[in-house]
């Protein structure tokens, strides 16, 4: 009978993220030797990274950072939101993101190739991890912004997994709490381009015939056709268009009014939500 307890198998269990039964052969494998049953799982774990390749990773979480005028965000994937809610993960993603930090590489296939400590790379600290917590876990995009303001905003789906949603935002120049006002509302109302002027007109163009093809099904007169359009195309600019929307906190104002009285302007923003393009 190998010694060790219930409290070891779930030490083991929230250290490793690994299954259950996992957990209790390793015990019963290292003869109740904790750090030897942490080995355990992370070769076997190792062995099956290649076969994990071509699984789904769509849980997760957000991390950033913004000191002055750097800022950077991550997403960093897992295939259950077991695994996302697990210590290791969430430490395994602050690894991540002060190795992004330091490095400031801002390309996602320079970054995972950098290296990070003692003759690794990125890479192949991601797929320690990967082999640790027995689930694929993909590095799935960053952003790296430098020279001007920058501001991180965070935010919780549900109150037992970390952040879902994450915003960066940066500035002209200095504006006080303005940049994570803006990042906070980013954060809500998920604009896609900063301003009426960064919509592609690809994009314009397809809105339009949509808009006439949906008028023309509702019956509408082919006089008022062109009026009505217009109309629909200006309503979606305003919507997927950050500085045309209405402010979250005072949505008598636009975007790009606050951002005005504040003397300041957006140059860039991202927004990640987990699992989401």
């Amino acid at each position: 009978m190998a010694n060790y307890t219930a409290a070891d198998v779930k030490k083991l269990r929230e250290l490793t993220a690994a299954g259950m039964l996992d957990c209790k052969n390793a015990l019963v494998e290292a003869d109740g030797d904790f750090d030897k049953a942490v080995e355990i799982i992370r070769v076997k774990g190792q062995k099956g990274v290649t076969k994990r390749e071509g699984r789904s990773a769509q849980n997760g979480l957000v991390a950033g950072k913004a000191e002055g005028n750097l800022g950077v965000l991550l997403e960093l994937n897992c295939e259950t939101d077991f695994v996302a809610k697990g210590e290791r993960f969430r430490a395994l993603a602050d690894e991540i993101l002060t190795t992004l930090v330091e490095s400031k590489i801002g390309d996602l296939d320079t970054f995972l190739s950098s290296a990070y400590a003692a003759g690794k790379t990125v890479t192949d600290h991601i797929n320690e991890g990967n082999a640790m917590l027995g689930e694929k876990i993909e590095l799935r995009r960053i952003i790296v912004v430098d020279g001007s303001p920058a501001a991180v905003y965070l935010h919780r789906t549900s109150p037992d997994l970390p952040p879902q949603v994450g915003v960066l935002v940066q500035l002209t120049n200095e504006a006080g709490k303005i940049a994570s006002d803006i990042a906070q509302h980013i954060a809500a109302f998920s604009p896609q381009f900063v301003s009426k002027e960064d919509v592609p007109a690809e994009t314009i163009e397809s809105e339009r015939h949509i808009a006439e093809e949906t008028a023309r099904n509702e019956g509408k007169p082919e006089a008022a056709l062109s009026k009505i359009v217009d109309g629909r195309v200006v309503g979606f600019i305003k919507e997927v268009t950050l500085l045309e929307q209405a402010f979250a906190k005072d949505n008598k104002k636009t975007v790009k009014q606050i951002l005005s009285e504040a003397g300041t302007e957006v140059k860039t923003f991202a927004r990640f939500r987990v699992g989401q393009a």
